[in-house]
């Protein structure tokens, strides 16, 4: 089969490229921005990349043309295909027909520690000796790739709530059918698709109504917002994590130890790289759906001393005139605050400059602009940028007052950050895009 992929170089699509060129596909793609490092990787795979929506990319003459969700109506491309009556279908859609079909899916869905809680699910199958497939929106550090096709019958899978494509408005997830299914936690997010929450919560029952009764799902029970989910019904045995009563682990950040703990017994410990509470609960919820496809608890924490997390968490990108500077994913006032407080546990009295760019959908309009000061009150200084927003980041932010520095233009915004620090400080830049390349453009400076 030849497919043709609009949005090839988002992770996502990127990721079912890599894994239709491993399954003998023959696979062509186009983008408006085709760059690395998904560029380089496609291209590594024998993948031939094409800049830019040209309707002449019809005359390929593909059997299908798979539609990214970032293409909409009025793309060039797309409109010659639907003018001529060619056939096409979303990412998640040839997803589930051609990859998924007859796999055991695990996946793992929430608004918040899908990447993480996916890696480590990946990682323990592997470690086991089980060598699943996956499709991670990020790259674990023990595979180094974000896709991998697998022979078994096991297949991960990061399971997004945000929609399927310019023709499916339903969330990605429903397409993929799991038979153990994570559901980390529920927040307001994507406001640019969701009207508020109850709209979230509707799609995520829709995906546990694909659920079998033989499968498993697994919840955080700490969250109202999932327990409305299951209360309009569940046809799966649930395990529920994360409450004194449940599955739950206990931890010490400096020590590196990480303890799980059923109700008030003790089932097993071991030693890992990690910190903070939200990850001790991603690493619940993986120890339980790896159980039930039958690694023994015992032999997930074993694995998980061997877990590397994944680049762009928490990753440290360079060391320059005595300051660290830190990369992560972080973009949801919950999950700048969970991050934040991860590092102060690591760092303890050290000072934090936490350097923030509200990219994201939901950030860009300012839904959740209030959230901010909160946080953000666990660091010593805070850089914002504020580019192309349509809300005021200085207005926002005033409740930290001098701790709050707002800048529009990056350079300007880079020289604030360099002449602030200090040696044994930490500069935490969250983003979830690449920011202009500024931990490269700070090491510089910092170096300098």
């Amino acid at each position: 089969m030849h497919i043709h992929i609009l949005g090839i170089c988002g992770t996502f699509m990127g990721g079912i490229a890599q894994l239709a060129r491993a399954a003998g596909h023959r696979v062509t793609g186009c983008d408006a921005g085709v760059y690395p490092p998904m560029s380089t990787q496609l291209e590594a795979s024998g993948i031939e990349l094409i800049e830019g929506y040209d309707p002449a990319q019809v005359a390929l003459a593909p059997d299908v043309f798979v539609i990214g969700n970032a293409v909409s109506r009025g793309n060039p491309l797309l409109e010659e295909i639907l003018d001529r009556g060619l056939p096409y279908v979303s990412g998640p859609q040839w997803l589930a027909d051609n990859v998924l079909c007859g796999k055991w899916v695990l996946a793992v869905a929430g608004t918040h520690g899908k990447t993480t809680t996916s890696s480590m699910l990946a990682w323990i199958l592997e470690d086991a000796g089980m060598a699943p497939g996956f499709l991670i929106g990020g790259v674990p550090m023990n595979f180094g790739v974000s896709a991998r096709l697998g022979d078994t019958p096991f297949f991960v899978i990061e399971a997004d709530e945000y929609d399927t494509a310019f023709c499916d408005k339903r969330s990605k997830f429903v397409h993929y059918r799991p038979r153990t299914a994570v559901l980390n936690n529920l927040e307001f997010d994507h406001a640019d698709i969701f009207s508020d929450l109850a709209a979230i919560e509707t799609q995520f029952h829709h995906l546990v109504r694909t659920l079998p009764r033989s499968g498993l799902i697994v919840a955080n029970a700490a969250e109202e917002s999932l327990g409305r989910v299951l209360a309009r019904g569940a046809w799966t045995p649930v395990e529920r994590f994360n409450a004194a009563d449940a599955w739950r682990a206990e931890g010490d950040d400096a020590g590196g130890r990480l303890a799980l703990f059923n109700g008030g017994a003790l089932v097993g410990e071991t030693q890992w790289a990690l910190t903070g509470a939200h990850n001790r609960a991603n690493a619940v919820a993986a120890l339980l759906a790896a159980r039930h496809v039958g690694v023994p608890l015992e032999k997930g924490l074993d694995a998980l001393t061997r877990f590397a997390n994944v680049r762009r968490r928490m990753e440290v990108r360079g060391v320059a005139g005595g300051v660290t500077v830190y990369d992560d994913f972080a973009h949801h006032p919950t999950a700048i605050a969970t991050t934040v407080a991860g590092l102060r546990r690591k760092v303890g009295s050290a000072r934090i400059l936490a350097v923030l760019e509200p990219r994201s959908n939901t950030m860009k309009l300012g839904v959740m602009k209030e959230q901010l000061p909160g946080s953000l009150a666990e660091a010593d200084a805070v850089f914002c940028y504020g580019a192309n927003l349509g809300w005021d980041a200085a207005a926002a932010l005033a409740p930290l007052a001098a701790k709050a520095c707002v800048e529009d233009d990056l350079g300007r915004l880079v020289a604030r950050i360099a002449a602030a620090a200090r040696p044994g400080d930490h500069v935490l830049v969250m983003s979830n895009g690449g920011f202009g390349g500024i931990h490269e453009k700070l090491l510089q400076a910092l170096g300098a």
